[in-house]
């Protein structure tokens, strides 16, 4: 992962004008944890008998040694790889920082790689994630854009949806003049299953602020992200 400040530079101002957009996501989906502690959720033994019914319905013998402990170990890693709906992505933006000198260009953090689970037939997609914004007096901790990524990306997801909460999130909470993310991701389901098709890659992208009324600058994040600009 590269963390990258760059200094400021002119640049041709936007001949349009700013416009104003309504929210396009419900707050409730970037600002707190997806599983509320009061919701109803199935017990861990019902969960690990439903692994048993799937292992059953592929033609297994759920009773053989290698397949004894399976159900449990699915529902552990299930655990760890949908952790994210238990996390708050207001929570991780929190804490910001205000000693920036002045500091009033964008800054990029890039390569954050990211592994997440497709919601149509829940198999991993996997790549990274380059996010961008230009903050107004404070500044967040750069691991923290990482931490948010993994938020959004342990939880059953499409990358379009994967893109827009993570800008949504960082523009809600920061407040910042823009805010630009770029992710780039291969999923298995079209990589291992379907057409098969492996090392397709998917570019999703969303732009705010400035980033989304001046095309300057998204072409000079566009440039760092790919690395093309020193």
């Amino acid at each position: 992962m590269d963390a990258t400040i760059k200094s400021i530079r002119p640049g041709k101002p936007s001949d349009r004008q700013p416009e104003s957009r309504p929210a396009e996501l419900d707050p409730a989906e970037f600002l707190a944890a997806a599983v509320r502690a009061d919701q109803p959720r199935p017990a861990r033994a019902e969960a690990e008998a439903a692994v048993k019914t799937l292992l059953a319905y592929i033609g297994e013998n759920t009773a053989r040694e290698g397949l004894l402990d399976t159900p449990r170990r699915v529902v552990e890693a299930f655990d760890e790889l949908y952790q994210g709906y238990h996390q708050c992505p207001a929570e991780v933006l929190d804490r910001t920082f205000g000693e920036t000198a002045g500091y009033d260009d964008f800054v990029l953090v890039r390569d954050i790689e990211f592994t997440s689970q497709c919601e149509h037939h829940m198999m991993p997609f996997y790549g990274k994630a380059h996010i961008a914004y230009t903050p107004v007096e404070r500044v967040v901790g750069l691991s923290k854009l990482a931490r948010l990524t993994d938020i959004f990306a342990r939880r059953l997801q499409t990358q379009e949806h994967m893109t827009a909460q993570i800008a949504a999130a960082i523009d809600e909470i920061l407040k910042p003049r823009g805010v630009a993310v770029l992710i780039e991701a291969e999923h298995t389901c079209m990589s291992v299953r379907g057409v098969a098709k492996h090392g397709a890659s998917t570019f999703t992208s969303r732009f705010t602020g400035m980033f989304r009324d001046n095309p300057a600058e998204q072409a000079r994040f566009l440039s760092l992200v790919r690395g093309t600009t020193r």
